[in-house]
């Protein structure tokens, strides 16, 4: 028995030539999609309005009636629609802003085939606080690999959106990371400085513990830039790629470990952005925040690769 294809993502484009139509009708007679499919498409950010010179916008509202000369663009993907990411872990709340420790495989950001499994996203659709029974909006500030978890911000006004961008860009946000990698680093501490893209990239790394026989290490990462994959980056230029990295790892050395540990598949990546410093752009009083070890969302079969004690003593060291 032969198996069914996979639907295949489809892009659609329309340019209105006559007014008055809602924008589900317009989709639903150029595309011959269903209104229920469409209606999916909207409410999970696949539909795209542009008006005149105006730069195109995410379009939610099926029942948006429409001008000549507006462009809908349709990005329709069934598979990525029907992806239903983990939730998020609320861990801090102060109304304007609020923190959270976004999962492994969850984005900090859509794209333009959906934004539904976006970490914002998440929270406007699911977060119902006591003060916004509605919801509120969320602005990204800061972005998290989508294979990388741990701590994460939101604001929840564009006047808030622009404080902590002016807060990260003038570097008062201080965020760490905790990684396993392949092999010791040779030197502890250390500051890699290899540029990025042509832009200045610093990265400071410390080893807390080394597992000496496999060999793997736990390292901590504070960075003063945030240049696109820095830390990944940075920790294969070394010679000590971060474990379960698919972009600049080592997958035969991945593949090894997985043997020797006799895990199931391949790890993923090995790394959480565990501790967050700053100063509360409300009350300006110091804001610190640190993921409990149960948190740290590693392979607990690769942190028990590593001397409880030692990890006992850096958690203490680490959060003075």
């Amino acid at each position: 028995m032969q198996t069914p294809a996979e639907p295949t993502p489809q892009h659609f484009q329309l340019t209105i030539e006559t007014g008055g139509q809602t924008a589900i009708e317009a989709l639903h007679q150029a595309t011959g999609l269903s209104k229920a499919a469409l209606k999916e498409g909207f409410s999970k950010g696949a539909v795209w309005l542009q008006q005149g010179e105006q730069k195109p916008l995410r379009l939610r509202r099926v029942k948006k009636t429409l001008s000549p000369g507006d462009r809908l663009d349709c990005y329709y993907d069934p598979k990525l629609l029907a992806q239903t990411p983990q939730a998020p872990a609320l861990i801090l709340d102060r109304g304007a802003y609020s923190v959270w420790h976004k999962p492994r495989g969850m984005r900090s950001q859509g794209s333009k085939w959906s934004d539904h499994a976006a970490l914002y996203r998440w929270v406007e659709m699911h977060y119902r606080p006591e003060d916004s029974p509605q919801g509120r909006q969320a602005w990204i500030v800061h972005r998290l690999d989508r294979a990388t978890a741990g701590l994460q911000i939101l604001a929840h006004s564009k006047r808030m959106a622009q404080t902590f961008t002016r807060l990260f860009s003038e570097r008062q946000i201080h965020k760490r990371y905790l990684a396993i990698v392949h092999r010791c680093p040779a030197a502890s501490p250390a500051t890699l400085t290899t540029p990025i893209d042509d832009k200045p990239a610093v990265s400071h790394l410390r080893t807390l513990d080394c597992a000496g026989e496999i060999p793997l290490a736990l390292v901590e990462i504070d960075i003063e830039t945030g240049r696109k994959h820095q830390i990944r980056k940075h920790l294969a230029e070394i010679g000590c790629p971060l474990v379960g990295d698919r972009l600049y790892g080592d997958a035969t050395l991945d593949q090894n470990l997985q043997t020797r540990l006799a895990l199931t598949e391949r790890p993923d990546l090995q790394l959480t952005a565990y501790r967050l410093n700053f100063d509360c752009p409300l009350s300006h009083a110091p804001v610190n925040l640190e993921l409990p070890h149960t948190d740290w969302a590693m392979h607990a079969t690769l942190l028990a690769c590593f001397n409880a004690e030692k990890l006992d003593a850096a958690r203490l060291s680490l959060s003075a």
